[in-house]
């Protein structure tokens, strides 16, 4: 079957509904091609399928090994060394390991050394740092690899505000007259262009070089210097996407909460008498808690530390510190620090020995000395006797969050280094609490300043108020404002206290159990200590070392009714581990300057209290084997104060004592004690007080008496029922010790399973704390069960299923304690760390132990085969650590233990087989948690492999084959489990999905990869099979997305599709033109090369070969399917991972050679052609103004020829490209295939567009150029015209926006919308629900704070710049503008690179014209958009090569490429970089040379220069014309050194032309100057349009620039005018081309819209021949030009509301629509003329559309140069006022001419100039008003009619003979001046010369008559007026009858009535003005008549006046008016008549 008829076969397929293709799909199974792109071309197989892949292991053995050379080798299998076991050695924070040295332990402690000691073994894949996973591509590792980027030069970027080179002053045209057409300067525009220096030249451009010289020599040049990795310069993939995101987890540490560092620097009282001892300590008042063991320091003096020598041998260093760090895992504001002070005991009660403190002061020591001294005494001797014992002093407590909330002050006394230290949000060290703060107490003690506080007031302890709840109560109070304690008198004092964050890594610090912590640098120093929380709630965290510590809290003693001296009394602890009193071991740690460790220790004594409280905490170190003797011994003693003689100082009163194991557990808690009188007797110690042992005596009657509390901090002792149970239990069977005792019963071989069983079964109720705390030894105790079944009895007991069953309900729990930490994949840190770190198998430790000094581990233990590295098995990180010699491994132990592993059961066999077979119960757990499961099978896996040397072992023979049935079977129910759940738990369904998309990810790298391929095709199956039935098909789209882009971020993705498998077919070896034509091509007739077609298609082939790429391309061409559901938010998804794969393979070092990415390339060609078929819906960048939006290939037949503007492919070339050579029935495709199903699609979001445009480029960046050729000819045309759009629309995509652009808006603002968007519609689709939404979003909460609601950390992500505009710098923008820069010069060369294939390979074709001139488009869009200048070097290149291979493309046929071309080539030649310029001067110059070359002139090129150098100076803003000189120069230079033209007319042309264009810049630089006055530049426009009479094609081009001018000034009548204009003009040439009925005859049929018209008719024809080359030949000379001027000149009219000449516009239009048939644009004219005439209707006053205002403007002064004494009529916008016009002139040009030069004349007198300063520019202003005769008044009869086809305005001007403007009736005269203008208003500027003036003086009679003519016409108009108005009437009325004073009609009559004048010329005027009168006298009485029927009762009277008023004029005129004229009778005179004619104010032409 031929492609070509197979590919029109693929068009002609009809689209179905989606939901039909499934059905069919599952009906049928046949893969019947169904939808467009469903089907795939080669193998029939619907995309909806999986292709059965080809099995892995089998192709990689058939293939020889040494098949590939080089680089390539390493693409077709894994490496040798990819997996590796690493022993990680343990951190261990302190110097010394703080394992128990003695030698006997028991096998619980045995067993916690170890874990605790052990190394970690990791089971490595070494090149997994490479995969996306691991490395992901952030913006900060893109701006990593951006460093270095060269800056590229953009002409945007250079041109800055600076204005432009400097102007000719003296160019004498300045002077020239207006009217001058602009050629009158010609020599010395000749003259200024010799004198310039031209550019460089560009070397060989004259020489004639063969074509494909040319070429290679461009192709070289291109290939210099371009960035390797495209995509480092595009923005990096969206974080939100990045499912297969992993992070290692971090090693198991010790968990600490947030450090403060706490400083005690000195402690002062106002006497000094004693020693004092501090204790420091954090409470929780709201948890009533205390949350640190006390930290004990003591500021004393030398002088008064010696006062108890006696007592204290050499101090310790550990107990001299004086600075603690605190840990706080949950800060509130509810935590004080307390501080206690103690002193030594003494005689008296508490408040007898604070007295003095209170009393004296330090200033009064002098007066007080005695006193002091007497103290001093006392207290020296009673340390010297009672040195040993305590007593209660004063308190104080500091509240923390003031300190933390006000640190942050500047004002604070803040002594201690100013600088602030990290915080702690900076080190993620705390693991599991990180939801620290919860809501309400958010308060963190984090990064506040260091603070030094002086607290200066203590409270003197009471007696009876010295406990825990007591200080509670206290504390509680203080916090209120009235506290009681602020009444209490204080004790003064000074403690100073320095409180700050504590460093990262402290030097000199103590751990709890007084280990050094690293560094410490000097064992001298003086210590801190770290101070153990007791955190105020559970804190879910692993042990991670040993800790074994004791707590004793006596609370209270109650000897009330004990007999005898009981009164002073102290509690001595002691710690025995025999009954012999020298038993008692030195584990109390000692408090401050004394011993590290004692023996004994007491509480302090409360004076003369017989039941005394205690506040007292002992802490000791628990040994490391607790034995059933060891106890806590209390011993009760009277201390005696006062030395009597004969009695003792101390005296035992009592004992009791505490077991400290009971049934093997320790035993902690509260107690309250009997206390016994006696000693105890012998072997007392194993039992408790309660049992009354005979013969003893009890206090009361053994009641319990002494109330007391232990607490143990173990990480040996989990003291939790079940686990110490489950734990006894397992040491038992490990030591086979029976029988055992457990609790009350006696275990048996016999009942230990039964027990055991019931074990594993509680251990779900153990309390979460200590279940997480002791997790890894649980988890490993349960492996051991799994992996060695215990063996009881000589009988192997399976316990494989409780085990496991245990294991799901452990990890259930340790999960839910720690949900709130757990990460994004919804992992769980600490069993995470847990599976990657600490897992090992049992009994298989590589390192055992041995008394061996420390080996590397030789290759010789393990056995393996030669030529393997060793580091392949086992590689250490570090060497063994020296500290611990016992991690050494003894050669040949391996071997034994291997063989021993292989012969018990393996955990992942196991862990898969009671997975599968587990009931529903179990199931539910471990599929909550499947991950771990999974990892936990795959480091099984792992292990197994290395330390049984399987490596070698085929894949196929690794593992047995029912353990991988299992796996299929466990794939397959877990894949289920992920389609059935997603409608009921979305959260759960996508956990699962990716742990299953991991577990088979790192299958790949384990077992045979075929077969994980059909797990997969399995899977995909089971989706596709759910997929028809479900109601939401997007949401399990979107997983089975996630699930492909897991599965495809493996670290060895490219191997896994055997990249380079014979599919491929032989590259040619060069791609140069003979042997691209031997290939087959579209146009040639070889059939293509089905081989070439599958690799770019996704083919049965590709997809079997390449099967992951394959997988995801499906996936992207699936979303892309226009009835895809769920669209935007699949795009996205499918787009971001085939991009961020792509990124991904840019930054891999294993793919930078060229050929190895040519064939990961290769992986991806699918990706063209899907792109091209989704063209129609991807974003239209290209859309602007002037752009229209879509492109060759894709325009209908249908589409409204409006002629395409700026640089789009038009639909004559489309319909060549689609008409081309066929195959039959391919035609119809490109407008009925595709293209109408795609308009359906949903269209792509601009980013995804984006992204998919950039992934596009990647591919045909990187692959092999001969490939892409080979496929560019196997295209049909309609295809090919599409590759072409797509790259035209890659070429508007990544358009450079210029750093204003950057600074604008910080980015791609649509990225937020889009967001919001996707999230709806997620929502809408019900993708997410609410509760997962919420546990994410607490989940996101971690190390960002809480981002609004956003499901991941947007604050990564590269968009987040629109949301926070402040803070970008000015370095980031010019980096984002560099790295913008650099993309978009790579992204244009790509496409650059891959036009010249195209070139290539239709070079041959007899279709090339119309590719060719698509090919030219989109290289012509290249060089319009924004380049750099590099681009521009080659694009320019490249341009001049098509043009000389193919001129015909420009010369020949459609002037448009042309036209383009010479303007795009201009604007290049007026660049401010001068390589840009000589580039484009060079192209401008051959481009001459060629069209010279075919005809001997280059009238062509001439003509569309100089349009183009028109259009480009009218249009542009910051145009250069000093630079565009200098190419000028440049291209004459050319001309001059052009060897090969020497004796042609082509130089002498090439002047002639350069000096014309030197004129029109000549021009320009005027404009420039009056780039401000907009009437001066319309002017000179106007002017160089007048000029260019003589060349249609110019004067179009100048009178659309009019009007944009107009149009960018809201002048639109103007701007429609010279639309009008422009369309006579078309109509002119149209006429003289042909003679057609519907077109307009020419200007004539114009003149019904403007008068002005006429100036546009042709020149005759002899000077013009309209058929000559070059002329008339843009786009507007034609029919469809003509209409687009007429409609645009409607659209003016209609926007400055001259609705009248819409209608006349129409009228020349609708001939033409109807002559061709276009109703569809009929319909609109005629819709558009009825909104005209209806708001005609509307508005018919006039009053609502004002038209505009007219001003007389006269420039007076030389100042002015060509304006000096010209007047103009200036049309201002309606109600423009006199000052607003005259401010805004005289402000233009003071601007202009300086401070007091110009001046407003304010009369409107004629000026005389012999009397103004020469110096001075004056103006004058005169509001003028338009002026009809009365004929014309008949035909103007609306207020349209009066305001439209101005040419004669008229203004008044009063004066006086005596020259002052007003004065007495006799004397008032009246200027008339009427200005006549040389065109009609409106034209196609706003000003226009007046051509003619005529001044008219009126006598004073004459003043009369007119003003008493204006009376009498209000009084009618007043009393006519319909409906009548009373109000005006009676004004008018008023101003009429009332008695006025001055000028009034009576004075007039009085004045020029009362006598007959003498002068026989004067009667007529008197007589006229006598008839006024009587006319004047019948109207008041007319007004009169209608007031009197208007009015009410209330105005008679007023009526009744004005009447009164009326009669008294009439009968004062009546005499005037009777008297007769006696020459009236005689005939007239001719002098009469004259001066009659002259009064009446016709117009005389003069």
């Amino acid at each position: 079957m031929a492609a070509a008829e197979r590919r029109a076969f693929a068009h002609k397929i009809n689209r179905t509904v989606a939901a039909e293709v499934r059905k069919q799909v599952s009906r049928e199974r046949s893969g019947s091609p169904h939808s467009s792109r469903r089907c795939s071309s080669s193998l029939g197989v619907p995309l909806t399928e999986v292709v059965e892949p080809l099995d892995f292991e089998d192709v990689l053995l058939s293939r020889p090994p040494d098949v590939e050379p080089g680089p390539l080798r390493d693409l077709v299998e894994f490496p040798a060394d990819d997996l590796e076991l690493l022993l990680q050695p343990r951190e261990c924070r302190t110097t010394e390991p703080g394992i128990p040295e003695d030698g006997k332990m028991d096998a619980q402690v045995r067993a916690a050394v170890e874990m605790y000691t052990e190394d970690w073994i990791i089971a490595h894949r070494r090149y997994q740092h490479l995969s996306a996973a691991y490395n992901p591509i952030t913006t900060e590792t893109q701006r990593e690899r951006q460093k270095g980027l060269t800056r590229q030069v953009f002409e945007q970027d250079t041109s800055g505000d600076e204005r432009s080179g400097p102007e000719d002053s003296d160019d004498p045209r300045h002077s020239s007259g207006l009217d001058d057409t602009p050629r009158s300067s010609g020599a010395s525009g000749i003259f200024d262009l010799r004198n310039l220096a031209a550019d460089s030249l560009l070397p060989s451009l004259l020489e004639r070089v063969a074509p494909e010289d040319v070429d290679r020599r461009n192709e070289a040049l291109r290939r210099q210097h371009r960035p390797r990795a495209l995509l480092v310069l595009y923005p990096a993939p969206d974080e939100d996407e990045a499912v297969e995101r992993c992070n290692r987890p971090e090693p198991p540490r010790e968990h600490f909460g947030q450090r403060i560092l706490v400083k005690c620097l000195s402690l002062k009282f106002e006497i000094e008498i004693e020693p004092i001892f501090g204790i420091l300590a954090l409470y929780d008042v709201r948890e009533k808690k205390k949350i640190s063991e006390n930290f004990y320091f003591d500021l004393n003096s030398d002088s008064m530390k010696g006062l108890l020598r006696a007592h204290v041998t050499h101090p310790a260093i550990s107990t001299l510190a004086r600075s603690a760090i605190f840990s706080v895992t949950y800060p509130s504001p509810d935590i004080f620090l307390v501080i206690k002070l103690e002193k030594v005991l003494q005689q008296g009660d508490i408040s007898e020995c604070c007295e003095p403190y209170m009393v004296m002061k330090e200033v009064d020591t002098a007066k007080n000395k005695e006193k002091l001294e007497k103290l001093r005494l006392a207290a020296e001797q009673f340390c010297t006797r009672l040195g040993r014992y305590r007593m209660p002093f004063a308190w104080t407590a500091v509240h923390l969050a003031n300190i933390v909330s006000s640190a942050g002050q500047p004002d604070r006394d803040s002594d201690s280094e100013g600088e602030r230290r990290p915080t702690w949000t900076d080190r993620r060290r705390r693991g599991p609490q990180d939801r620290m703060s919860s809501g309400d107490d958010a308060c963190s003690f984090s990064g506040f300043r260091p603070a030094t506080l002086t607290v200066t007031n203590f409270f003197k302890q009471e007696a009876e108020r010295l406990s825990d709840e007591d200080l509670f109560k206290f504390l509680a109070d203080m916090r209120r404002p009235t506290s009681l304690l602020r009444r209490l008198r204080p004790v003064t004092a000074q403690l100073k206290i320095d409180i700050s964050p504590a460093p990262e890594n402290p030097h000199f610090c103590l751990s709890p159990e007084l280990l050094h912590v690293k560094p410490y640098p000097d064992p001298r120093g003086r210590p801190t200590k770290e101070i153990l929380e007791f955190p105020a709630r559970e804190v879910y965290a692993p042990h991670t070392s040993y800790r074994s510590l004791l707590f004793v809290y006596p609370h209270s003693l109650n000897f009330s009714s004990r007999q005898g001296s009981v009164r002073n009394l102290t509690v001595r602890v002691q710690y025995m581990a025999g009954e012999d009193p020298s038993q008692a071991l030195p584990v109390i740690f000692g408090k401050s300057s004394c011993s590290e460790f004692t023996r004994e220790a007491f509480t302090p004594v409360v004076y003369h209290n017989k039941s005394p409280e205690f506040y007292e905490e002992f802490k000791l170190r628990l040994p490391a084997c607790v034995t059933e003797n060891h106890h806590l011994l209390f011993t009760f003693y009277h201390v005696s104060c006062q030395p009597r003689p004969g009695t003792a100082l101390e005296t035992p009163v009592g004992f009791t004592w505490i077991p400290l194991l009971q049934h093997g557990r320790l035993r902690t808690g509260p107690f309250c004690l009997p206390v016994s009188v006696d000693q105890p007797p012998p072997s007392y110690s194993v039992l408790t007080p309660d049992v009354a042992l005979p013969g003893m005596r009890w206090v009361d009657g053994h009641k319990g008496v002494f109330s007391v509390e232990l607490t143990a901090v173990s990480s040996v002792h989990p003291q939790d029922p079940h686990l110490d149970k489950f734990f006894t239990l397992v040491h038992v069977l490990e030591e086979g010790a029976f029988p055992f005792r457990l609790k009350d019963a006696v275990l048996s071989e016999g009942t230990v399973e039964q027990e055991l069983r019931a074990s594993l079964a509680a251990l779900r109720l153990a309390s979460p704390e200590p279940l997480v705390a002791f997790s890894h030894h649980v988890l490993d105790k349960l492996v051991r069960l799994v992996v060695r079944p215990p063996v009881i009895g000589g009988q192997i007991v399976n316990l494989g299923r409780g085990a496991f069953e245990a294991m799901a309900h452990v990890v259930s729990l340790v999960h839910r304690s720690l949900e709130g930490a757990q990460d994004t994949r919804g992992h769980c840190p600490v069993l995470a760390a847990y599976v990657y770190y600490a897992f090992r198998l049992p009994g298989t430790e590589p390192s055992l132990a041995g008394g061996a000094p420390p080996l590397t581990v030789q290759p010789a233990t393990l056995a393996r085969g030669p030529g393997r590295p060793a580091s392949l098995y086992l590689a250490r990180s570090k060497s063994i650590s020296s500290s611990n010699p016992d991690l050494a491994v003894a050669p040949g132990s391996v071997d034994d233990e291997v063989s021993r592993i292989l012969a018990s059961k393996l955990l992942h066999e196991e862990l898969a087989l009671q997975w599968v077979v587990s009931g529903s119960a179990v199931r539910e757990a471990v599929l909550q948690h499947a991950w771990f499961f999974f990892q936990l099978m795959v480091k099984s896996m792992t292990l197994h492999l290395l330390l049984g040397q399987k490596l070698d072992t085929p894949r196929k023979l690794r593992f047995p084959g029912r353990f991988l049935d299992d796996i299929a079977a466990l794939v397959g129910s877990v894949g289920l489990e992920v389609i059935t759940r997603v409608h009921k738990d979305m959260e759960l369904a996508e956990r699962l999905n990716a742990s299953l998309a991991f577990f088979l990810s790192d299958l790949l790298s384990l077992v045979d990869r075929g077969f994980v391929f059909s797990l997969v095709r399995a899977h995909y199956k089971q989706v596709a099979t759910r997929l028809q039935s479900a109601p939401n098909p997007a949401v399990l789209l979107t997983l089975r997305m996630d699930f492909t882009r897991i599965l495809c971020s493996h670290e060895h993705y490219v191997t896994l599709n055997l990249p380079c498998c014979p599919l491929s077919p032989p590259a040619s070896p060069s791609p140069s033109v003979s042997s691209t034509a031997s290939q087959s091509s579209t146009f040639s007739s070889q059939a293509p090369d089905p081989k070439v077609i599958s690799m770019f298609e996704l083919s049965g082939p590709f997809r079997q070969q390449h099967f992951l790429a394959g997988l995801l391309l499906t996936e992207l061409a699936l979303a892309m399917e226009p009835e895809a559901e769920g669209a935007s938010l699949l795009h996205k998804k499918a787009i971001c991972a085939v991009h961020s794969l792509l990124c991904g393979h840019d930054a891999d070092p294993r793919y930078a050679e060229a050929t190895v990415k040519a064939r990961v390339a290769e992986l991806y060609l699918p990706l063209l052609s899907l792109a091209r078929d989704t063209l129609p819906r991807l974003h239209d960048f290209a859309e602007g103004p002037g752009q229209r939006s879509r492109l060759a290939s894709l325009l209908d037949s249908d589409t409204e020829g409006e002629g395409d503007v700026g640089g789009t492919i038009n639909p004559s070339v489309a319909m060549a490209i689609a008409g081309g050579p066929l195959a039959p029935g391919s035609r119809a495709s490109i407008s009925q295939g595709p293209v109408t199903a795609a308009r359906s699609g949903y269209a792509l979001s601009a980013e995804s567009s984006r992204t998919l445009l950039v992934c596009v480029l990647w591919v045909l960046k990187n692959a092999e150029p001969a490939l892409l050729q080979r496929w560019a000819a196997d295209l049909t045309l309609p295809q090919l015209g599409r590759v072409l759009d797509l790259l035209y629309l890659c070429l508007a995509a990544f358009e450079y926006k210029g750093k204003k652009a950057f600074e604008r808006i910080n980015s791609l603002t649509f990225k937020k919308s889009l967001d919001m968007k996707a999230r709806l519609e997620e929502a809408i689709l019900g993708t997410i629900g609410a509760r997962q939404e919420m546990v994410r979003r607490s989940r996101e909460r971690s190390p960002f704070g809480n981002q609004e609601n956003v499901r991941w950390r947007k604050s990564v992500t590269h968009w987040r710049q629109t949301s926070d505009r402040v803070d970008k710098t000015k370095d980031e923008m010019e980096h984002e503008a560099l790295v913008d820069g650099n993309l978009a010069t790579e992204a244009s060369l790509v496409v650059l690179d891959t036009l010249e294939i195209i070139v290539q390979t239709v070079m041959l074709s007899e279709a090339r014209e119309s590719i060719l001139g698509a090919v030219l488009k989109v290289v012509l869009y290249s060089l319009g958009s924004a380049q750099s200048a590099l681009f521009l070097q080659h694009g320019l290149a490249t341009q001049r090569a098509l043009v000389s291979k193919f001129p015909e493309l420009l010369f020949e046929e459609d002037t448009e490429l042309c036209a383009d071309l010479c303007l795009r080539l201009l604007r290049h030649c007026g660049s401010r970089i001068s390589t840009i310029r000589t580039h484009a001067s060079a192209s401008l110059y051959l481009l001459m040379r060629q069209n010279f070359e075919i005809g001997n002139n280059f009238a062509r090129v001439k003509m569309q220069v100089t349009m183009s150098l028109s259009s480009l100076v009218g249009t542009t803003q910051n145009f250069s014309e000093e630079h565009l000189r200098r190419s000028l120069k440049t291209i004459l230079t050319y001309a001059e050194e052009d060897v090969g033209l020497r004796d042609s007319t082509f130089a002498e042309q090439v002047q002639d032309l350069m000096f014309n264009l030197h004129m029109i810049l000549t021009d320009t630089v005027k404009m420039k100057e009056h780039q401000e006055d907009p009437e001066m530049l319309i002017d000179l426009m106007y002017r160089i349009a007048r000029g260019y009479q003589g060349s249609p094609d110019l004067r179009l081009t100048w009178l659309q620039n009019m009007a944009g001018k107009h149009a960018e000034l809201g002048n639109h009548a103007e701007a429609a005018q010279c639309m009008v204009h422009a369309a006579a003009l078309v109509a002119e040439y149209l006429a003289l081309l042909e003679d057609s009925r519907h077109l307009p005859v020419g200007c004539v049929s114009f003149q019904n819209i403007s008068s002005n018209v006429l100036e546009e008719s042709a020149i005759s024809d002899d000077i013009l021949s309209p058929d000559e080359e070059g002329f008339c030949s843009g786009k507007h000379f034609t029919e469809m030009g003509l209409v687009g001027l007429l409609e645009q000149a409607a659209v003016y009219f209609t926007m400055g509301g001259l609705y009248e000449a819409v209608n006349e516009v129409y009228k020349t239009l609708i001939p033409i629509l109807e002559a061709h048939r276009d109703y569809k644009k009929l319909a609109a004219v005629h819709g558009k003329l009825q909104e005209a005439f209806t708001k005609i209707m509307h508005q018919s006053s006039g009053w609502e559309r004002v038209f505009g205002t007219y001003f007389r403007v006269g420039f007076y002064g030389a100042r002015f140069g060509d304006l000096d004494e010209q007047e103009f009529v200036y049309k201002e916008p309606s109600i423009t006022k006199l000052a607003e016009i005259s401010h805004r002139l005289e402000e233009f040009y003071t601007e202009r001419f300086g401070e007091d030069v110009v001046e407003i004349i304010k009369d409107s007198n004629p000026v005389d100039k012999t009397k103004l300063d020469p110096q001075k520019a004056y103006i004058q202003i005169t509001y003028v008003e338009p002026h009809f005769d009365t004929y014309e008044l008949k035909d103007r009869v609306t207020y349209f009619d009066r305001n439209y086809g101005l040419r004669t305005f008229l203004f008044c001007t009063p004066f006086t003979p005596d020259g002052r403007a007003h004065g007495e009736l006799p004397e008032q005269h009246k200027r008339k001046t009427l200005l006549s203008t040389a065109h009609a208003f409106p034209y196609i500027k706003t000003r226009i010369r007046v051509c003619h003036r005529e001044e008219t003086v009126l006598t004073p009679v004459e003043v009369a008559i007119e003003d008493m003519q204006k009376k009498t016409r209000e009084l009618a108009f007043a009393t006519e007026q319909d409906p009548p108005d009373a109000k005006m009437l009676q004004m008018v009325l008023q101003g009429s009858v009332g008695p006025t004073v001055n000028q009034g009609p009576l004075e007039v009559a009085q004045v020029f009535l009362a006598e007959i004048p003498e002068d026989p010329k004067l009667f007529r005027h008197h007589n006229k003005l006598r008839l006024c009168f009587k006319d004047f006298c019948k109207k008041c009485e007319d007004a009169l008549r209608k007031n009197k029927a208007l009015i009410g009762p209330d105005q008679k009277e007023y009526h009744r006046e004005l009447e009164r008023n009326y009669s008294r004029l009439r009968e004062a005129l009546q005499p005037l008016l009777t008297q007769r004229l006696p020459q009236l009778l005689a005939p007239n005179t001719a002098g009469l008549r004259n001066s009659l004619n002259r009064a009446s104010f016709r117009k005389t032409d003069l």
